[in-house]
């Protein structure tokens, strides 16, 4: 296998939701911020690559909070002109018996040697459509499931259809990052037998578009595929497509995306070790490897962080393997440059909220969207007990910040049961939590906390990379054993578990137990009383985890494992 990146073939990347700048509201959370990382690294390394996403003009949406938690949400307010460059090209695809037109916007992905990923944004307000067919790319994850199944129609059909209409003929790589795009074989199959009936696919073109599919799949629990009913299939996409699916099996009652997205790819991955082995338990018919996610370390970093690479560490940047001898830095300067990142933490505390934290106090960070496995009002299952840790163990402070999903009652919750619990401890332990958590927030909370936590129902976290980010600025972590840090954990090196591989599943009363027990006798002990040690542990968080979960390995391995494989087998079909 070469090495040459110049010989790999154009990748083209399908993800749903792309954070690309926090000005450009795409994104909701951990797929989108891992798309886009996904694509800064892919340019860094010179990789042929374009990626195709939908424009989303009113975006996830702006979250607001009430004085009692209660969230408030309205459209995300962003002119696409501003921030991108709208191509010539239209193209169409048919939705309904109706041929829905579609434009496309770029947003260029510059690596550190200038080379160029660009980024395609699906558009269908234009005004030869129907007004209802132009609404299709307002909202990320909004509407119906008719609304749904339209929009990934938009991104999987006509999402290849603007690649070819581009020019990008040469792609051989297709990467559906998760199910939202599975739609896109069925346009691969269409290339391959233009001429017949979509109802009657041959093996031969089965294995032909196999061998160009590439498929990530990051939901460890069966509600989060998206699934859509027969009759509803059939209304959007047409009788002969809906014909094709049954065919190939997956629509026996209702089109499962993830079950295409399996049935046509020729590699598929978890997003973590455990999420591998959780995969391949839901979905036993099918081979699922594991590539375990990272973060953009440049992107990631803090001012004062990177500035101290940058010195000590002069190649970090081009190469990330350099993290590795982050161990070699003195805890003092470490310790140094974190001071400096809290500070600007803290003080966009206060400009937000008004609340004047001390950056002399022990601050605990959690930042999540706000959904019921990833527990976020966890720690404050003994409300006494976090006082008595608090006055005993040595004075905390938590910042918080999250949104829930405009339908997820349940995430909504625990958002106010946070601020309840925020008002009883009033002083004794100050909580805050900021709204509207976006990747600049993100940023300066990663960086800027001592402890970075993490609390969800095992084994639904897939991966988590937030932790990943906080690493990369000497933030350790004190983490459920579950995805990613089940292999970035070494206990008292990189950071603290809550609880062991051997606890009980699900048990909060005992997470909850471990979490108080770790803060009480390890962590504020280590931090107040014994800070060298602490900073020996932020130390350990850069050289052992930073070093290796980052876009950079994980986009080596993809070449490794999938595209590469990918691209030689297209080649040979085509022979």
């Amino acid at each position: 296998m070469s090495n040459d990146l110049s010989d790999l073939p154009t990748i083209a990347y399908f993800s749903m939701d792309v954070a690309a700048d926090s000005a450009i509201p795409t994104y909701s959370g951990g797929l989108g911020v891992l798309a886009g990382d996904m694509l800064r690294s892919a340019a860094d390394l010179e990789i042929p690559m374009v990626a195709v996403s939908l424009l989303h003009r009113k975006g996830y949406f702006e979250q607001r909070l009430d004085s009692r938690g209660n969230q408030l949400e309205s459209p995300a307010k962003w002119l696409p002109e501003n921030h991108l460059t709208p191509l010539s090209a239209r193209v169409s695809v048919s939705l309904e018996g109706r041929e829905v037109r579609i434009s496309a916007w770029q947003y260029d992905f510059v690596g550190i040697t200038g080379h160029i990923v660009p980024l395609l944004f699906l558009d269908t307000d234009l005004e030869e459509n129907h007004l209802l067919d132009r609404s299709f790319t307002d909202y990320l994850y909004g509407g119906d499931e008719r609304y749904r199944l339209c929009q990934e129609a938009i991104l999987g059909l006509g999402g290849v259809a603007m690649l070819r209409a581009l020019g990008y003929a040469g792609v051989r790589v297709f990467h559906m990052n998760e199910g939202h795009s599975a739609l896109a074989t069925l346009a691969l199959m269409d290339e391959r037998a233009p001429h017949q009936r979509q109802n009657r696919y041959s093996e031969i073109e089965i294995q032909a578009v196999r061998r160009q599919c590439v498929f990530t799949t990051h939901t460890p629990v069966p509600a989060g595929h998206d699934c859509f009913n027969n009759e509803l299939v059939a209304l959007v996409l047409g009788a002969d497509r809906a014909a094709g699916l049954r065919q190939l099996g997956v629509m026996n009652g209702s089109l499962n995306m993830t079950e295409l997205a399996l049935k046509l790819s020729g590699f598929v991955n978890g997003v973590s070790m455990r999420h591998g082995e959780v995969s391949r338990e839901m979905f036993p018919s099918y081979d699922i490897d594991a590539i375990t996610n990272g973060v953009h370390a440049t992107t990631w970093t803090a001012a004062p962080m990177a500035a101290l690479f940058d010195l000590n560490l002069p190649q970090w940047r081009r190469d990330n393997c350099f993290l590795r001898y982050a161990i070699g830095i003195p805890t003092g300067e470490i310790r140094r440059a974190h001071e400096q990142a809290k500070k600007e933490l803290l003080g966009q505390v206060r400009w937000l909220t008004g609340t004047a934290l001390d950056d002399k106090v022990f601050t605990l960070g959690f930042a999540r969207r706000a959904t019921g496995y990833k527990r976020g009002d966890l720690l404050f299952t003994d409300l006494e007990r976090l006082k008595r840790i608090a006055a005993q163990a040595g004075p905390l402070q938590l910042i918080y910040a999250g949104k829930a999903h405009p339908r997820d009652n349940g995430g909504k919750a625990i958002i106010r049961r946070i601020f309840e619990a925020a008002a009883a401890l009033a002083t004794e332990v100050r909580v805050v939590y900021l709204q509207n958590y976006d990747m600049a927030l993100g940023k300066l909370l990663c960086s800027g906390v001592d402890v970075w936590l993490n609390t969800p129902l095992r084994p639904q976290e897939a991966s988590g990379t937030s932790g990943m980010k906080a690493a990369l600025n000497g933030v350790p972590s004190l983490s459920v054993l579950d995805g990613w840090w089940i292999e970035g954990h070494i206990e008292g090196v990189t950071g603290w578990s809550i609880g062991d591989a051997n606890t009980a599943e699900n048990d909060s009363v005992a997470e909850a137990s471990s979490l108080y027990e770790k803060l009480e006798q390890l962590i504020l002990p280590l931090y107040y009383k014994e800070p060298d040690k602490f900073a020996q542990v932020m130390r350990s968080a850069i050289a052992l985890n930073g070093s290796f979960f980052n876009t950079q390995r994980m986009i080596s391995q993809y070449m490794r494992n999938a595209y590469q494989r990918s691209k030689d087998a297209s080649r040979r079909s085509l022979d």
